[in-house]
């Protein structure tokens, strides 16, 4: 498949393309900086700004899948939203954030007494992001959303998915590394099993 990824030089955007590329897809790797795209096969690192949201829809344009993995407070919702609209992409697949997972019914992460304040307004901003997303009509969007850390460890292929639930594992930690992530996503462009919805993943 031909699938374009937005961010693609960030800890979570290069993963994904590496997951993508080891698939044998056809990825075009877009950042501000191409040059901190790491060579791989089938990757072609591409100079784009998620904040023009003409050019990159010419960017994702003829794709099968694009794929936004920026910041929500370093990009702008409703550029990404009609940038992925007027590509005529077939599926438009978000990183999302763990703040807007529930914990118990109506109560989510972001609204938790110890989440961090330094990450409160990212959080925030990527609750409202899926809040537009499930208002579009046309769009084929998935929202994929971490557990509450995401981090650099191993590629282990051994995870959970689950809805708007934050996951935990046995000892209450929620977490998933950057490449078993990548990993979900790759799995659902290839086998879409969360059209229109949003699911996340944990140990």
């Amino acid at each position: 498949m031909k699938i374009a990824v937005a961010g693609a030089s960030g800890r979570a955007g290069s993963e994904i393309t590496k997951e993508l590329s080891r698939r044998g897809h056809a990825v075009t790797a877009i950042a501000r900086n191409p040059e901190k795209i790491a060579a791989l096969p089938n990757v072609t690192p591409t100079k784009g700004d998620v904040l023009d949201q003409a050019g990159l829809a010419k960017l994702w344009a003829g794709h099968d899948v694009a794929v936004s993995s920026v910041h929500f407070l370093a990009s702008d919702h409703h550029k990404l939203i009609g940038a992925a609209k007027a590509s005529g992409v077939g599926r438009y697949l978000v990183v999302g954030g763990a703040g807007s997972l529930e914990v118990a019914p109506g109560a989510k992460l972001v609204t938790t007494p110890g989440f961090p304040d330094q990450y409160k307004a990212e959080a925030e901003a990527g609750s409202v992001f899926l809040d537009l997303l499930r208002q579009e009509k046309d769009l084929n969007w998935t929202f994929i959303s971490p557990s509450a850390l995401f981090v650099e460890e191993a590629r282990t292929g051994k995870f959970r998915l689950g809805g708007d639930q934050l996951l935990a594992d046995a000892n209450g930690k929620s977490w998933i590394s950057f490449a078993d992530y990548a990993i979900a996503l790759a799995d659902e462009v290839e086998k879409p099993a969360h059209q229109r919805q949003r699911f996340t993943v944990g140990y």
